[in-house]
């Protein structure tokens, strides 16, 4: 009987938890609330040009037609690195629901799911924003996190060269799918790393 290859990845080891009798359960999501009144919105920005204002945007937004109480707007101090687990309790404390981006680039849109993920396996909804190009590393993360096919808004590349006029724009085109991985049924609207910004042949940055 051939040796087995040991894989320094830990594939070896991943196939055969897949065949013991108790394989360990992803780490689930926050449950949702039925709808956003009275609700106090996070938004975690990640310093990238014109994310703070699309996060603002958005939290306008929804304390204007969904009901929501108000924000708590925060900032990171490293785009590229996950949110300080001080600054997540924070957020977690003192908000029902998060939203955090705006990803623009490879490291801040990896960094930015990381958020989500922490967020949500320590109880707290979240929508995560990455803007089109990175879905890979978005998706590529979610999967290193014990979360594949993690769920996330879209928006085309890039946002960092948009006009404040333009930025509005995008956020509300982006508001629906923010919604939707917000609360228990809105809609039932499904985006797996599908953005809100994602119009067919949109040109890039356009808003």
């Amino acid at each position: 009987m051939p040796n087995a290859i040991l894989d320094p990845t830990g594939g070896a080891q991943a196939g055969r938890a897949e065949q013991s009798a108790e394989p360990t359960a992803e780490p689930g999501l926050a449950p949702r609330r039925a709808d956003l009144r009275g609700a106090t919105v996070g938004l975690l920005e990640n310093t990238k040009h014109n994310a703070a204002l699309f996060l603002d945007e958005l939290g306008r937004l929804l304390v204007d037609r969904y009901g929501a109480a108000g924000v708590l707007a925060r900032t990171k101090t490293n785009f590229a690195q996950p949110v300080e687990e001080g600054l997540r309790k924070e957020m977690a404390g003192g908000c029902d629901v998060v939203i955090t981006g705006v990803g623009d680039c490879g490291s801040c849109s990896a960094a930015a799911v990381m958020d989500g993920v922490e967020f949500e396996t320590n109880g707290t909804p979240v929508a995560v924003i990455c803007s089109d190009a990175f879905r890979g590393s978005a998706d590529a993360i979610a999967g290193l996190r014990g979360l594949p096919g993690y769920r996330y808004v879209t928006t085309p590349h890039p946002v960092a060269v948009l006009t404040p006029a333009e930025v509005r724009a995008r956020a509300e085109r982006a508001l629906p799918e923010v919604v939707s991985l917000l609360v228990a049924d809105s809609a039932g609207a499904e985006s797996t790393g599908a953005g809100a910004g994602d119009d067919n042949g949109a040109d890039k940055g356009s808003p």
